[in-house]
């Protein structure tokens, strides 16, 4: 009898010990007794699934493929349910975010786009208003002329593929035999002698300063209204298609984890750690990340753009004045049409009297084009301010995105950061967040990330943005650009520059779905967790077992020492 106390002791020691067991099977409450599933039935039916097929209470969780196998208030089919909600659900989340983008893409283009074709067109209807009566019949027979002008304005503008500075000599040259011949209706001027005098007009520059200066001027403007339009453009495209790549597989289950296995577990009102959110979206976005540098390159080079709007290449005053100073230029060489043709017969010779010219002397015009340069209703320095503000809140988009939608969407509120939702049970989240980008996600515990396989739908968008933004620099340096269709301008390989030689030289046993992912497919694992430390990654499944067999050992010890 002196050794029963000691038998006793491990007969205490082994109910202890299956207490414990008992406490984690039940999530943590140290009660065996099962708790209510009506706060979860509430919010299943609130998703528009019949509440019906809810456990009234919590039952055992080996049936579970994703969430932690401890005591649960889901059945397979709400696991399986709640797995295609998050997907659809998350997927909602990124697609406003990126119609916020779009929205504000869109309202600059439209706004740009407008104003500098509102400008144009007013030009030239104050031509076509003005012109005939201050002209006459120099105005008249060459109305083409000015429409032509004007509508080679737009084309390039629009993105033809038209040399600006070869349009306008051709105008100036264009307009200088025509006005020639009207100033001298009494001679007979061949083809020859025309040309003859176009040559010489180099020297005597019968249009003064006008067409250098426009040229100069104009070219620089319409380089960067049209460049800087096509980029918003291009940016909103980009947009667009990266907001059409699927899910992976992997990140569909890491999403659900985050979203609604605390309901599975009874923790309803208990919200996800952030650090754990973060790192569950940036394994999902890891691919989008990537466009952050060459998105940055972008905005800043619009940017940059912009501000040539003002100065010498401002907008306003070149493109909105072209009409006079097209009036100006033939203003000169009216002033100067005695001195021009001196010096045209100089050079060229006396050409013959035209005996069939009548004299229009009278129906010609003279006036000097009284400049009534009034300000936009809208300039484009509101313009601009304004732009330049929307362009500054997007820069950081995509790398800003994982806490945006953890901040605002998912664990909106404050948190408790020591008993959040940590994937597995209310707790601290241990892991450390990771990076921003595909690379930074080869040791994500939430998301299994193969990062030797970039996507190759986002690496053809970093290419557009790369040859966007070396046309805005061109641009912004005065030279003309082609702003031909860009989609031939990439090869469609994804070269792998995303993808650095250290981190693709190791061939990892991840894999990734690049496809959308079939929730109804999910395979069996048997409570596998994703978290960073040990404690994290061990489920409920793999503790009972050890547990139990831990009790029984002590039991069996216990008996036979008392029965010796």
């Amino acid at each position: 009898m002196a050794f029963l106390p000691g038998g006793w002791w491990l007969l205490c020691l082994a109910a202890s010990a299956s207490s414990a067991s008992s406490a984690r099977t039940g999530g943590g409450e140290g009660t065996n007794k099962a708790r209510s599933c009506s706060e979860l039935r509430q919010l299943y039916g609130a998703k528009g699934f019949s509440p019906s097929g809810v456990p009234q209470a919590e039952i055992s969780g080996e049936h579970l493929r994703i969430c932690p196998q401890g005591y649960t208030c889901c059945t397979s089919e709400m696991e399986e349910n709640f797995a295609n909600k998050s997907k659809s659900e998350f997927e909602g989340m990124l697609k406003e975010a990126m119609r916020s983008v779009q929205v504000i893409l869109t309202a600059q283009y439209k706004n740009f786009d407008g104003y500098f074709q509102d400008l144009l067109n007013k030009s030239e209807k104050a031509l076509y208003e003005t012109f005939p009566n201050m002209y006459g019949d120099l105005y008249l027979q060459n109305v083409k002329l000015f429409k032509d002008l004007y509508s080679e304005l737009r084309r390039y503008y629009r993105g033809s593929n038209i040399n600006l500075e070869e349009a306008l000599n051709e105008f100036w040259t264009r307009l200088l035999e025509r006005l020639f011949k009207l100033m001298n209706p009494q001679y007979h001027l061949p083809d020859e002698y025309v040309d003859c005098m176009v040559k010489h007009s180099e020297q005597h520059k019968p249009f003064g300063e006008v067409p250098r200066d426009l040229k100069l001027k104009a070219t620089r403007a319409f380089i960067a209204v049209r460049s800087f339009v096509q980029g918003l453009g291009v940016g909103n495209d980009v947009v667009r298609k990266v907001s059409q790549v699927p899910l992976s597989q992997y990140c569909s289950r890491a999403i659900m984890k985050l979203m609604y296995c605390a309901h599975c577990r009874g923790m309803s009102n208990v919200k996800p750690c952030n650090s754990y959110c973060r790192n569950v979206l940036k394994g999902c976005v890891a691919n989008q990340a990537d466009l952050d540098p060459e998105w940055k390159n972008l905005i800043d080079a619009l940017l940059m753009v912009a501000d040539r709007f003002d100065g010498p290449s401002n907008v306003d005053i070149v493109i909105g004045t072209i009409h006079t100073r097209l009036a100006e230029a033939i203003s000169n060489m009216q002033e100067n049409r005695d001195s021009i043709t001196a010096k045209t017969f100089q050079g060229c010779g006396n050409p013959k009297i035209n005996p069939k010219a009548s004299n229009i002397e009278d129906k010609k015009k003279r006036g000097k084009y009284v400049s009534e340069d009034k300000p936009s209703q809208l300039s484009s320095e509101k313009l601009v301010s304004d732009a330049k503000g929307k362009l500054r809140d997007i820069r950081d988009f995509w790398v800003a995105l994982p806490t945006t939608l953890c901040n605002e969407k998912i664990s909106s509120g404050s948190v408790n950061e020591d008993k959040c939702w940590n994937g597995m049970t209310k707790s601290k989240y241990l892991p450390d967040v990771m990076g921003d980008g595909l690379a930074s996600q080869i040791n994500n515990p939430e998301v299994d990330v193969d990062v030797t396989k970039p996507d190759m739908t986002i690496r053809q968008q970093i290419m557009q943005l790369k040859i966007m933004t070396s046309r805005l620099r061109n641009a912004y340096n005065g030279n003309d650009v082609d702003f031909q269709d860009t989609s031939d301008d990439i090869s469609g390989s994804g070269s792998g520059d995303g993808c650095p030689d250290d981190v693709c030289g190791k061939r990892l046993s991840k894999t990734i779905s690049t496809g959308l992912p079939e929730i109804h497919a999910m395979p069996k694992q048997s409570g596998q967790g994703v978290g960073g430390s040990s404690s994290h990654n061990s489920s409920n499944s793999i503790l009972r077992p050890s547990s139990f067999l831990l009790s029984l050992t002590l039991a069996v010890a216990a008996m036979q020492y008392l029965w010796r």
